[in-house]
């Protein structure tokens, strides 16, 4: 069936890329992977490229309702999000952001994969916005915030600990406190 294709192609896909990098895997693995033909992903995808943005639009919408989720189980507010993160530094698969990791592979500013990337980290501002209420700031505090999200990201990748989530939790409560 040609969306049980898609959806293999695009898991297997996912999977793959942040495991290993976007330029590290090649459609030739992802095909032998998911199972799926050459002609059945050219149907899909006219490109590796496209792959990498269907695959980067995918994991956003997976990974603001987790987000989201998260946040909600600890408690609901602007400073849950860096719970959240300390939750999936966690995790034995962590490999930091694959948003953050596609914008260094994709580093042109200009291409799909790194605007699909950008895009996500709009929407995340926008989220962590949303959390702040009524501040006429919102927008700039919730900038703010999100560049603390990513600096604890990248720290616990390079450190294998979580304590970086607890660290930009407490600045962020200071920045939140003015």
């Amino acid at each position: 069936m040609a969306t049980r294709a898609r959806a293999r192609l695009l898991d297997t896909a996912e999977d793959l890329f942040y495991a290993e990098g976007v330029r590290a895997v090649g459609v030739e693995r992802i095909l032998a992977e998911s199972g799926v033909g050459r002609a059945s992903f050219y149907r899909h995808f006219a490109s590796k490229d496209d792959l990498v943005v269907a695959v980067l639009r995918q994991r956003d919408e997976r990974w603001r309702e987790w987000l989201r989720d998260a946040v909600e189980r600890h408690g609901g507010g602007p400073l849950a999000v860096f719970d959240a993160l300390a939750e999936r530094f966690a995790r034995a698969d962590f490999r930091g952001c694959a948003f953050i990791n596609t914008m260094v592979e994709a580093a042109d500013p200009g291409s799909p994969a790194h605007r699909a990337a950008a895009d996500h980290k709009r929407a995340v501002a926008d989220y962590v916005a949303g959390l702040l209420g009524d501040r006429p700031d919102a927008a700039e505090v919730a900038r703010r915030v999100v560049m603390l999200m990513d600096g604890a990201i990248v720290t616990a990748l390079r450190e294998r600990t979580v304590e970086p989530a607890r660290q930009a939790r407490e600045v962020a409560a200071l920045l939140l406190s003015t």
